[in-house]
């Protein structure tokens, strides 16, 4: 069977594909088969959940979503998307610390992968992951919490700690969010107050086209009880109307804006569950570095913009606070994102890389795993200090390598 990824820039061919619907049938699955990845909601973009071996689905795996009040938790099962978490939490007085701009994408495949919002408070989503419930090489069911010696390795591990079937998140009280959006920031503005600009609301995001010394729209996402913004903001204008981060797309797509107060889990996402983004057709890269560099690197891009523009929809610009977390892109450090969609055409993507990650060289910029970058394994390698830990921990616990496939072979020290 042929399979792609969401995007279609990606073809799966296993040997065998498997919609498992019970953890028993998983371990009996993953022990008896001598390779094996497991593919999410299909949201990324490289080759990390591609395999010759067995790919396993967990969609089918029972849908669960147990909230605990009186320890402000929630145990979800593998099978689980972010749209099913957020109700549910929210339903009970509690929210997560944070979203990623789709709540379509699985739970687990999020966290696996480092995937995060925005906003310099808040850490990537992994970070609320406090137990995890995987199947190792022997089929074995294991529990792992933030006391355990391999816990900070095997949260973001791309699918290496074995097969995750159910994750407990840490919670909070549920809170409200205005969403805001400003029109045409001056690039000037955004790189000399940079850390004011992005830290000014609970979490804020920049788009732009790089085809231009502006940031087209700036997005500010604030708690309910914040003072009201002002018309005004370092040169940008307070939009009046409901914007889309890609110009000329549809806005009923977007969340809620222009102030309107709403649940965290209906302003924090970019795009309303109940529509789709887009069909696709896209290509998407993330370069995260040191907060401290941000200046300096946004100066490098635009430099460079001309030879990447062309093959450019929109760029991202946000923040994320530093985690514990080893292969985590933000371990370590306060982080900028800079986020790249670009047209569905490698012809043109592979050269707009090699001129982007040219720009960057100069910079700590790790890329985000789930994502396409041309970026090599010396240098990855010098990007992560715990991935010497890292490798140790799969080495241990899968010795004859059953989880890894082409993918993280091509950067991490593993049996392949």
């Amino acid at each position: 069977m042929t399979l792609t990824n969401w995007a279609g820039n990606v073809v799966f061919t296993p040997e065998r594909y498997v919609r498992a619907d019970r953890v028993e049938q998983v371990q009996e699955l993953v022990a008896g088969a001598p390779r094996v990845r497991v593919l999410g909601s299909g949201h990324s973009f490289s080759e990390v959940a591609a395999t010759d071996g067995l790919l396993l689905s967990l969609e089918d795996l029972p849908l669960s979503v147990d909230v605990d009040t009186a320890t402000s938790s929630a145990r979800v099962t593998a099978s689980a998307r972010f749209a099913h978490v957020m109700p549910a939490l929210h339903a009970a007085g509690l929210a997560l610390h944070n979203t990623g701009s789709l709540p379509h994408i699985s739970v687990a495949g999020a966290a696996a992968t480092g995937t995060h919002g925005s906003g310099t408070g808040n850490p990537c989503l992994a970070a609320g992951v406090i137990g995890i419930e995987l199947i190792g090489p022997d089929g074995e069911l294991r529990t792992l919490d933030t006391g355990d010696q391999d816990f900070h390795g095997s949260v973001i591990a791309m699918g290496l700690a074995g097969v995750v079937t159910a994750l407990t998140l840490k919670a909070q009280p549920t809170f409200d969010v205005r969403q805001y959006v400003y029109d045409d920031l001056p690039l000037d503005a955004l790189i000399a107050d940079f850390d004011e600009i992005m830290g000014s609301a609970y979490s804020v995001s920049a788009f732009t086209h790089w085809r231009r010394p502006v940031i087209d729209m700036l997005w500010r996402k604030q708690l309910a009880s914040a003072p009201e913004p002002p018309a005004g903001y370092f040169g940008a204008a307070l939009a009046d109307s409901p914007r889309h981060p890609i110009v000329g797309m549809p806005t009923q797509n977007a969340t809620q804006q222009l102030g309107v107060p709403g649940p965290w889990h209906e302003r924090l996402p970019h795009f309303r569950f109940e529509f789709t983004p887009s069909r696709g057709d896209e290509v998407q890269s993330e370069y995260l570095l040191p907060v401290e560099q941000a200046g300096a690197a946004l100066a490098a891009v635009h430099a460079v913009s001309a030879q990447f523009a062309d093959a450019l929809q929109v760029a991202e610009i946000r923040t994320i606070a530093g985690d514990d977390l080893w292969l985590s892109p933000c371990y370590g450090r306060t982080t900028v994102a800079l986020h790249f969609t670009w047209v569905d055409d490698m012809s043109k993507v592979t050269p707009a890389l090699a001129a982007l990650e040219g720009a960057l060289s100069n910079f700590d910029a790790r890329p985000h795993w789930g994502k396409v970058f041309g970026l090599g394994r010396d240098r990855i390698r010098a990007l992560y200090p715990r991935l010497a830990d890292f490798e140790e921990l799969v080495h241990r616990t899968d010795p004859a390598g059953k989880f890894t496939n082409e993918f993280t072979a091509r950067y991490l020290d593993l049996r392949n």
